[in-house]
């Protein structure tokens, strides 16, 4: 499953590679968010991949919810894709959006790629194995690297969401003697904590399933864990919310090592 994965991300990195460095159009769905030629252009390949090698297996995709096109995955394994992660990022031209595929079952993500086509990085993620992925110019993997979260140190290092930091994350950093703190878009968040390049990602702000799953496929596969703020795992598959849309994510808490006695 993870080679398909890689093959999807890559092959679909290609595509958003070449509207970002040809020029697009911004469009607005529905809900205000920006979309453009390169969401629909990668989710569409992955989507095709993901048919071809696991036909029975649904799968979850940002932009065919956002057209109404909803597969009923309670009670089953399914995938959960966001084509584009970062649109924001990817508008500004800010080189952070990502290419995210998860893996779902019984309501955890266990195996995901990140794929960040203009850094040139990747980073997946199986049960006990988390790698970080040299990507090359020609879209093959030039190199890959185990990864693990590290143990925290006596003061923290956090990452937060360029584009929605908030006073309770403010609020948070400050309760949990974090010395520093890295602004940064996309999952990729998820992935620096996965290499150990810091020690928490607060979240205290709206996102959806497709925008997490991968990510945390990674974390976990390398040691950390996603909690939501009363200390319970995320989990995945969340229909029939009547507080919040189907597949919108609580507030939650992403931890690299261990860490105990801390005020989320």
């Amino acid at each position: 499953m993870l080679a398909t994965f890689e093959k999807a991300a890559l092959d679909a990195g290609k595509a958003i590679l070449e509207v970002y460095r040809a020029g697009y159009a911004v469009a607005l769905k529905q809900d205000m968010s920006p979309v453009t030629l390169a969401d629909e252009r990668a989710e569409h390949i992955i989507l095709r991949q993901l048919e071809r090698d696991f036909p029975h297996i649904p799968a979850v995709a940002e932009e065919q919810v956002s057209a109404g096109k909803v597969p009923d995955v309670r009670g089953r394994a399914f995938f959960l894709v966001d084509p584009l992660d970062g649109t924001r990022e990817f508008i500004e031209h800010r080189d952070e959006f990502t290419v995210n595929i998860a893996y779902v079952e019984d309501g955890i993500p266990t195996i995901g790629i990140v794929y960040a086509p203009a850094l040139g990085v990747a980073f997946t993620g199986e049960p006990g194995k988390a790698r970080k992925l040299i990507i090359d110019e020609q879209f093959s993997v030039a190199d890959r690297r185990t990864i693990a979260v590290r143990e925290p140190p006596a003061r923290l290092t956090a990452l937060a969401s360029r584009c929605n930091s908030n006073a309770k994350t403010e609020g948070f950093l400050s309760d949990n003697a974090v010395s520093g703190c890295t602004s940064i878009g996309s999952s990729l968040k998820f992935c620096l904590l996965a290499e150990g390049k810091a020690d928490v990602y607060p979240r205290f702000g709206r996102t959806m399933e497709w925008d997490t799953a991968a990510g945390d496929a990674v974390l976990r596969a390398a040691g950390g864990k996603t909690v939501t703020v009363e200390g319970r795992l995320l989990t995945y598959g969340k229909t029939d919310q009547s507080e919040d849309a189907d597949f919108a994510n609580p507030h939650f808490i992403c931890w690299g090592g261990q860490r105990h006695n801390v005020s989320a």
